[in-house]
């Protein structure tokens, strides 16, 4: 098997916009948001660009202090877009989203990158990274779903008990669908860049599972987490709400 990764140029890079492009024109011909597609596109693109080079000088750095700074940083980002729809409650929320994904999601990537891959030293940028970046992004999903599904529950007058099984429920439903898919349906991105790069498919399976453990805790224990911590002001929020 090859052990190593074809590089890839431009001209192939542009390649790769090709069924972009034919998405696109069928949006527009749909009369679908065009602009909003095309400007998430452009965000990818220069982001993935940006940070690779930002991870190339990182993976090459041995300050612990500035890894534990990125990974409060990408805490506070993912909070930040988690609750981006709830413009109306965003800063009310923020502090119980931002210890939620901290806490859920760093606990996690405690017991996976010391306890599953017993990583040395527990900096190490190249796996610290793009572990935390899996687990605080599936975090961040699972608390947008649930406080978006929480909120909708309340305008409906759903008894609080009630809507918060719902919202906790809306939150799962992607990660459970990923769990019954993996194997059969998909073959993930960290196994297949695995397997891409010379990787036994036996051991990127392993890891693999890892993975999806992962996802499965952060996703789970951080929108509990939420959900917990902020019974007190969405109980004030539906008090306001019934008394308007």
């Amino acid at each position: 098997m090859n052990d190593t990764l074809q590089v890839i140029s431009l001209l192939d890079l542009s390649i790769a916009f090709i069924p972009v492009l034919i998405a696109i024109i069928f949006l527009y011909l749909w009369s679908l948001d065009v602009k909003q597609a095309s400007y998430a596109l452009s965000r990818m693109l220069v982001q993935l660009l940006l940070i690779g080079y930002v991870l190339s000088y990182i993976f090459y750095s041995d300050n612990a202090g500035l890894i534990v700074a990125i990974l409060f940083a990408m805490v506070t980002i993912s909070c930040w877009i988690a609750l981006r729809t709830l413009n109306e409650y965003r800063m009310l929320l923020f502090k119980q989203g931002f210890v939620a994904i901290l806490c859920g999601g760093g606990f996690t990537l405690v017991v996976i990158s010391q306890g599953a891959l017993s990583i040395t030293p527990w900096y190490q940028p190249q796996v610290i990274i793009p572990l935390a970046g899996m687990i605080f992004a599936t975090a961040m999903n699972s608390i947008s779903l649930s406080a978006e599904r929480m909120f909708s529950e309340i305008d409906n007058k759903t008894p609080y008990s009630l809507a918060r099984k719902h919202a906790l429920n809306a939150a799962t439903i992607p990660v459970i669908n990923s769990l019954f898919a993996v194997g059969l349906v998909s073959i993930p991105g960290m196994m297949t860049g695995q397997i891409l790069s010379g990787v036994s498919p036996l051991i990127a399976a392993r890891y693999q599972i890892i993975v999806m453990c992962m996802i499965f805790g952060s996703a789970i224990l951080s929108t509990v987490i939420f959900l917990l911590l902020s019974k007190p002001k969405i109980q004030q929020i539906i008090t306001t709400k019934s008394n308007a």
